[in-house]
């Protein structure tokens, strides 16, 4: 099986503000969109300059039962907050080797804060509810993203030349729950890539998958 079919790649040379662009849908075998995929980027020689920061919040949190949202990415380094939504008292902890930590219980409207100071996967769970779980990737490259409903992430302003694109599910059917290949990115423009997976199939949770 082809792990990444190439979708579309076009060179848009009347695109100056864009540089280098990379689309990655992630769909299943069945070509079925997969969401919460993270979709990692690692140009060869680049090197941060200064902390990794993305856009979106640091926060996971107790809603309704269930951990929200299921999957977050975060850069190494980011301090992430665990408020309580919930009517009842949780315990957050996780035994992973990137993060091993245990929030002990606390109420509605009580937030914990939590360092994650190494790159990996995050497994998170309820010592009080079974069924809840989510996964917090930690990311140690700023050309990184979450795939939405339709299965898609676009990472831009890339820079040109030589990476390594990366994809993590945490019901993918490899070791690590992740595959990667080698990619060229364009100095202007986009690259759009098709990347099949197959997922196991999760395990029930009462809030749905």
């Amino acid at each position: 099986m082809r792990l990444f079919a190439p979708l579309l790649a076009v060179l848009l040379i009347a695109a100056p503000a864009w540089a280098g662009d990379l689309a990655v849908t992630v769909v299943t075998v069945a070509g079925k969109p997969v969401p919460n995929a993270v979709v990692m980027v690692r140009p060869a020689g680049f090197v941060a300059r200064g902390p990794i920061r993305f856009p979106w919040a640091y926060r996971m949190a107790q809603k309704n039962m269930q951990f929200d949202p299921f999957v977050l990415v975060v850069p190494v380094g980011a301090e992430v907050a665990f408020p309580n939504l919930d009517e009842v008292r949780h315990h957050v902890y996780s035994f992973s080797p990137a993060k091993t930590f245990e929030l002990k219980l606390y109420s509605r409207d009580e937030t914990r804060v939590v360092r994650f100071d190494k790159p990996g996967v995050v497994g998170l769970g309820c010592n009080i509810h079974d069924d809840m779980t989510a996964f917090i990737r930690v990311v140690d490259t700023p050309f990184a993203m979450k795939t939405g409903a339709r299965g898609e992430a676009v990472i831009r302003d890339l820079p040109a030349g030589a990476a390594t694109l990366t994809i993590w599910h945490p019901y993918m059917k490899t070791r690590g729950g992740e595959i990667s290949r080698p990619v060229s990115l364009p100095a202007q423009g986009s690259v759009s890539l098709q990347a099949p997976v197959e997922l196991r199939t999760p395990p029930l949770r009462r809030g749905g998958y």
